[in-house]
């Protein structure tokens, strides 16, 4: 008799606000920490998981998305292991503000980089975002099997992972999210194979804001 598979939450968690006065897609850039805000948004996290059978801590390397699984850390008294496959997508904008007054929408510079936004033209593939993503999971759902991991990480990876572990199109409309600043996106895994996806906002929902990205980002 072949023997159950075992059950593995691995909770994706999205960091918290960022201190962004100038309003500029900052992308990979260093230098971006979180706001006031975002690390009050970091603790209701924090605080939301606690009670859960947490036993693995992971995040991207960039500072908000460390600062933001600090809390947990302490939560669970875990360390914070770092993975290169959670950082956010590559971005040929960054550093750039993107709508308004001086932004690349408008200027004719920028249009060739909009070409494909199926791939998209103007950054990392979401195919090539989602195969590093699935492989940060699948490492941290192996060290917590049978428990729960969380992986601190960023908006687009996150939704593109639960658009592939759905079925959906990878190409999308980014003001349709649904990965709110501190928002939790839950993959249940029986065994090594997804069987669930929930979806939580501990810090209540915020808006996706075009000024942060390219459409289709």
């Amino acid at each position: 008799m072949t023997p159950a598979a075992t059950r593995t939450v691995v909770h994706l968690l999205r960091h918290g606000e960022v201190f962004n006065p100038d309003k500029v897609l900052y992308g990979r850039l260093a230098g971006f920490r979180l706001s006031e805000a975002g690390e009050a948004m970091a603790e209701r996290a924090a605080g939301y998981l606690a009670g859960r059978d947490v036993t693995y801590l992971v995040s991207s390397p960039l500072e908000r998305a460390r600062q933001t699984a600090e809390p947990i850390a302490a939560e669970f008294g875990l360390e914070v292991v770092l993975d290169d496959d959670l950082i956010e997508a590559a971005n040929a904008f960054e550093g750039k503000r993107v709508a308004g007054p001086g932004g690349v929408l408008k200027r004719p510079s920028s249009w060739p980089l909009f070409r494909n936004p199926a791939r998209p033209s103007w950054g990392e593939p979401y195919t090539e975002i989602v195969h590093r993503m699935l492989a940060a999971v699948q490492r941290a759902r192996k060290q917590a099997e049978g428990h729960e991991a969380v992986c601190v990480s960023h908006q687009l990876p996150i939704v593109c992972l639960r658009r592939y572990a759905e079925g959906k199109r990878l190409w999308h409309d980014p003001r349709k999210r649904q990965c709110s600043l501190a928002s939790l996106t839950s993959l249940t895994f029986d065994g090594e194979r997804i069987v669930g996806v929930g979806y939580a906002e501990p810090a209540g929902t915020t808006p996706n804001r075009m000024d942060q990205q390219p459409p289709g980002a």
